[in-house]
């Protein structure tokens, strides 16, 4: 069936809407994407035109220790993040769904973070882990440690520090994107679980979190992708340290670029981390394409 045209209308006329649009997509996107593709072969260190390497660049990624270490701290952060951002909010999102008094405020407390600085927030932080700081202060009161812990200078403690800070400071995010979800199950299932004698367990294994597949689906990828591209945290509080503990691939490739400034490497180790994040993105919908559970 042919779609008529307004009378006085050319043919180009729609597609001169996304144009805005695109032209932004191209310019803050699409070209970076395609010129650090094209560095990942060549050495570049933005004062000497660029030399093509081929694949030198990912050959010495092979061998690279740290790039290894930091690789796995990404790994790390993904596996600490995962109950922060996937599991908490959901229960966060089911008891700020509740028709109680004040649960607005509620929402709103959950979700100031959101809304702060990521600088501001690390700052803030960086206060309760000191020595002297707020934790230490509560704990050795309460007698569960002798003395202070210094727990962004150690190695053990530092990488925890910062899964909890960027964890807090998602949270409400996803919860906000469980909450829309929880709002379009319809209530009589609970009323008709309830009649049965469902207890509030029973009725968020076997209602909520099967109706909820979508959300905690699109949740698990946008935790991935958080996970995967940590930089702000870990340059204000610990910019890697100690012993490489907290060394991130988004923050290990942005030294390489503007501290050592060997771009094509850094663009390497960026086309990499993209094609990692394209493998685990497809994994995560493998795993749940198809459990979706209509109401």
């Amino acid at each position: 069936m042919a779609v008529s045209r307004i009378p006085g209308q050319r043919w180009y006329t729609p597609y001169l809407f996304p144009l805005p649009a695109l032209a932004l997509f191209g310019v803050f996107f699409a070209w970076p994407a395609v010129t650090a593709i094209q560095l990942s072969f060549y050495e570049y260190d933005v004062v000497s035109p660029p030399v093509f390497v081929g694949m030198e660049n990912f050959v010495r990624l092979i061998g690279d220790d740290r790039f290894w270490g930091a690789l796995a701290n990404s790994m790390l952060f993904l596996v600490g993040l995962f109950p922060l951002l996937v599991v908490i909010p959901l229960l966060l999102a089911v008891l700020v769904n509740q028709k109680l008094p004040g649960i607005k405020t509620f929402r709103m407390l959950f979700y100031l973070p959101v809304v702060t600085s990521m600088v501001a927030v690390a700052v803030a932080w960086n206060y309760v882990f000191h020595q002297q700081g707020v934790l230490n202060w509560i704990l050795t009161g309460a007698g569960l440690l002798d003395q202070p812990v210094q727990y962004l200078l150690d190695p053990v403690w530092a990488l925890p520090a910062l899964i909890l800070v960027e964890g807090w400071k998602s949270m409400g995010t996803y919860m906000m994107i469980y909450l829309a979800g929880l709002q379009t199950i319809p209530t009589n299932l609970y009323e008709a679980a309830k009649v049965d004698g469902a207890t509030s367990w029973h009725r968020l294994r076997h209602i909520t979190v099967p109706l909820m597949i979508p959300y905690i689906a699109v949740s698990m990828t946008m935790a991935m992708l958080d996970a995967m591209q940590v930089f702000t945290s870990v340059y204000v509080m610990t910019q890697g340290g100690p012993q490489d503990s907290t060394l991130t691939l988004g923050y290990y490739i942005w030294s390489a670029a503007f501290e050592q400034y060997d771009m094509g490497y850094a663009s390497s180790m960026g086309l990499v981390l993209w094609v990692l994040l394209i493998v685990m993105a497809f994994v995560n919908y493998r795993l749940t394409k198809g459990r979706t559970v209509m109401p």
